[in-house]
């Protein structure tokens, strides 16, 4: 029964007492009145009505439990204000203020919402200092706030969706998942990022962030009425000063323009992600990401990226590359406005045509490509022109100056045209578009003519390189055969590895070459206090990279002189993932062989690898489930891409846990390309005589017979599954009470001498819980508070169907993927591997004594921070 529902039988049941003893009457009903109201606060968290208020000791909280409402004091301020902050995280992080610009300056404040749904807050003396408007009225109005962090009003009587007023039309400085960020051309409503004053003061900064409605609409960052920077129009891709704004797999993004409202949004791809965009006090719009293990917000991008991004640096017609010295430069036809202040690096006047434009004849359009558009407050569009009507509307009218497509995508559509000089232009590298400026006959003359002379310039160094390096390969090819080749790697282009001497592969790598002394350098001359962790390979450093002004982190994998691995291992590494490219592997850098070193450089993954964290009881309630099936879904995906999407089949042959390497956002990138192998052409099935990889993760086939496929690395896959769902190892769990493994029946391979034997007790212990429907149970406690119950069966049920006994009937890595992220029925899983025995000759034990250990080339196991 609920509250509401007590206190009404009570209040009846009194009632009727009180018709035979009238004398009590009165002071039933006084007091149910007087703690009725108090009751329905207690019980509805996130609303109010208007018989209700919140003082300062009390708040309201989102059904989620995500965000709370209330009374705070920022900073070291003693000042009262109303606002939204997360409730979940352990930062104070406030997301909307009400009375910014009025604040109490104690604390017998109440907020209250009054007739027509205005909401109020009230000082001491019962003056409003801050209310809500709203053009519309409601009858019965409740105030709500949302898990998404937006404090509306609406109707009670009407549909829920009915809102008169909420807090996501006025911000303060943080722009929300969810949040339309833009101008309602029907209302008339504008929003508005605005800066707090300091940490201390939230009342309105001095920067502003808003949508510009004139001409085609673009963002600008305004400190006061001065034009800090823009973000250039939307292109149907992202911002054209933003190329940075792309598919990510935080959030997904939109942007709409239609004749009632145009604005931005965005949603978080994962609900588990927090992630908000906030304008600083100092001026920066940033992204960031709230991290768990760190408790603190990280930055996830800025918009203003570099000096290039201020806004008219260059001033009219010229043009900012961030990559030249000095930065800014005047566009081809166009020469400085006052060459003296343009020589003293003040370029604010901008540049003017060479040969001024007077609508004659002979003019037209010169082409530059790779550029952020101009500002277009001073343009027109049109969403359904061609680029060649386009052009031809331009021609005619001699006030336009240039134009361009409104949307690139698709081959490109619609027309944007500009009227008056054109301001605050950069040149990308690969992401800018193509925009046509309006130059005189005489100039496009002369750049014609430029242009040829170029392209023959061109032609001819071409011809003259195509023959020295004819010419080189034959002497190369000569000497070769003069020579006898050794063994090692030969250079034929300093920057990149393009052939291995050793054997059969020819491909060129474009792979980066580092020198010696900058790797040395980066991790301070190898020092010890640098050393991630050590394995068969060799020692893996961390370092720093200096690249121009920013530093990068590199993980730096050296072979040692006595290493188990030589150069067929490191050869083998090099040519599997060097033309590999997806999200969830680990991205190569560059490697060294210079002074006698074989090194391989990599992105360094700060959060170390997965087993760190699942077989550690401290550090397994870091990944609660939601990260773990994020980081199972990771590795499917790369596998996946491995076996089918790459250029290259490979299959990986060593996947386990201490291959998962994760970085800040605990992505798992699969690691340790050591032991790849890559198939080519139709081929899916091989075999071999040296078995690579970790028992407890090879298949039956392949431990016993050396059959290797892609299904190989589907049975590997099936016990890191098992492995995250329970936190235990395949091969150190036990039981007393029975000798099952993970999979569900242990495997002995049975020798003489010896015996050699295999007790992976945890996957039996899969298997077993399978069969009697207790799989539950296998659950780490660490995650069980955070479980869906559908995910972790699934997971489970996926894991056991890919350790089946016979590699035909496991699942491919494709149907691994849908079965993760779909709902359909899954058939039943056979068996596991590893449950039958096998008697093998003296000599083919001692081949696999000898040959079946972990020869891993990036297996390391790292070493926890001092």
């Amino acid at each position: 029964m609920s509250v509401l529902q007590y206190i009404s039988l009570y209040r009846s049941t009194w009632i009727m007492r009180s018709m035979r003893q009238p004398m009590q009457v009165s002071f039933v009903l006084y007091f149910l009145c007087c703690i009725f109201p108090i009751f329905v606060i207690t019980t509805a968290v996130d609303t109010i009505v208007v018989t209700q208020s919140i003082r300062d000791d009390q708040t309201l909280v989102s059904s989620g439990g995500n965000f709370e409402l209330g009374f705070f004091s920022p900073g070291n301020s003693k000042s009262r204000y109303i606002g939204i902050w997360y409730k979940k995280i352990s930062t104070m992080t406030v997301i909307w203020v009400a009375n910014r610009e009025t604040p109490l300056n104690n604390t017998t404040g109440a907020f209250k919402l009054v007739d027509h749904g205005i909401l109020v807050l009230m000082d001491e003396a019962n003056n409003a200092i801050w209310s809500s408007n709203s053009s519309r009225a409601a009858s019965n109005p409740v105030a709500q706030l949302l898990d998404t962090g937006n404090f509306i009003v609406r109707d009670g009587n009407g549909d829920a969706e009915n809102i008169i007023w909420q807090s996501f039309d006025h911000p303060t400085d943080t722009f929300l998942p969810g949040m339309k960020y833009g101008f309602n051309l029907v209302t008339g409503l504008s929003l508005v990022l605005t800066s707090w004053k300091c940490p201390d003061d939230p009342s309105g900064g001095d920067y502003t962030n808003q949508l510009d409605p004139n001409g085609l609409p673009q963002f600008f960052l305004r400190e006061g009425p001065t034009v800090l920077s823009r973000t250039g129009p939307w292109n149907g891709l992202h911002f054209s000063g933003m190329p940075n704004l792309g598919p990510n797999p935080i959030y997904k993004f939109q942007f709409v323009s239609n004749p009632v409202e145009t604005y931005y949004s965005y949603q978080l791809i994962n609900d588990s992600v927090v992630s908000r965009m906030v304008l600083n006090p100092d001026g920066k719009l940033q992204r960031l990401i709230w991290i768990d293990r760190t408790q603190s917000w990280s930055l996830y991008l800025t918009a203003q990226v570099d000096g290039c991004d201020r806004y008219a640096l260059c001033g009219a017609y010229g043009s900012c590359n961030i990559h030249n010295s000095p930065a800014c430069e005047c566009l081809t036809g166009f020469v400085p406005k006052f060459p003296k202040n343009w020589n003293e690096a003040d370029w604010s006047h901008g540049c003017v045509p060479k040969t001024p434009l007077n609508c004659g004849a002979g003019e037209g359009f010169q082409k530059y490509s790779g550029i952020k558009l101009p500002d277009t407050r001073q343009s027109w569009y049109n969403r359904t022109m061609d680029l060649d009507e386009c052009r031809d509307v331009c021609l005619k009218n001699c006030t336009c100056t240039a134009y361009s497509s409104l949307d690139i995508t698709g081959g490109g559509s619609g027309c944007i045209l500009w009227f008056g000089e054109l301001i605050d232009i950069r040149v990308y590298t690969e992401y800018g578009q193509d925009i046509y400026i309006r130059m005189a006959a005489s100039e496009l003359a002369a750049y014609g003519s430029l242009k040829r002379k170029k392209q023959t310039r061109i032609i001819v160094i071409a011809l003259l390189s195509f023959g020295m390096a004819l010419l080189g390969l034959c002497l190369m090819l000569y000497v070769s055969k003069k020579k006898p080749k050794r063994e090692g790697i030969i250079l034929h282009n300093p920057g990149s590895i393009q052939d291995f001497t050793t054997g059969s592969e020819n491909d060129d790598l474009e792979l980066p070459l580092f020198r010696f002394a900058t790797i040395a350098y980066a991790t301070d001359n190898f020092s010890v206090k640098n050393v991630l962790g050590k394995g068969g390979f060799g020692q893996v450093y961390k370092g720093i990279l200096t690249e121009g002004q920013e530093n990068k982190e590199i993980a730096v994998k050296r072979l040692s002189t006595d290493s188990r691995q030589g150069l067929h291992e490191f050869k083998n590494e090099v040519l599997s993932i060097s033309k590999l490219q997806h999200r969830n592997l680990v991205k190569i850098l560059g490697c060294c062989i210079q002074e006698e070193e074989r090194m391989l450089i990599y992105e360094y993954m700060p959060n170390k690898s997965l087993d760190y964290f699942i077989f550690d009881p401290n550090q397994s309630i870091l990944l609660d489930w939601p990260k773990r099936f994020h980081i199972i879904n990771g590795i499917a995906r790369g596998l996946l891409y491995l076996h089918q999407d790459s250029r290259l089949r490979i299959i990986h042959r060593d996947l386990k846990a201490s291959n998962i390497l994760l970085d800040y956002e605990m992505n798992p990138k699969i690691a340790d390309f050591g032991m790849a192998r890559i198939f080519g052409g139709d081929e899916t099935e091989a075999k071999t005589s040296r078995v690579v990889g970790t028992y407890g993760y090879m298949p039956p086939e392949y431990a016993i017979d050396g059959l290797f496929s892609v299904k190989s690395d589907v049975y590997s896959f099936g016990v890191l599954v098992l492995e995250i769902v329970s936190g235990k190892r395949n091969r150190e769990f036990s039981h007393p009470d029975h000798s099952l493994n993970l999979l569900g029946h242990g495997f002995d391979i049975i020798s003489f001498p010896p015996k050699l034997t295999f007790t992976s007790d945890l996957n039996s212990q899969a298997w077993r819980l399978y069969k009697e429907d207790r799989q539950l149970e296998l659950i780490d406690n660490s995650e069980k508070e955070s479980c869906n119950p559908n995910e972790v069966l699934r997971s489970i049920h996926v894991g056991l169907l890919c350790v089946q006994q016979c590699p035909e009937y496991r699942p491919t890595m494709s149907t691994v993927v849908l079965m993760l992220s779909s709902e359909t029925a899954l058939p039943e899983p056979r068996e596991p591997g590893f449950h039958t025995g096998r008697y093998l000759s003296e000599m083919d034990s001692s081949q696999i004594k000898q040959e079946g250990s972990s020869t891993n080339g990036l297996t390391i196991t790292l070493l926890e921070a001092r």
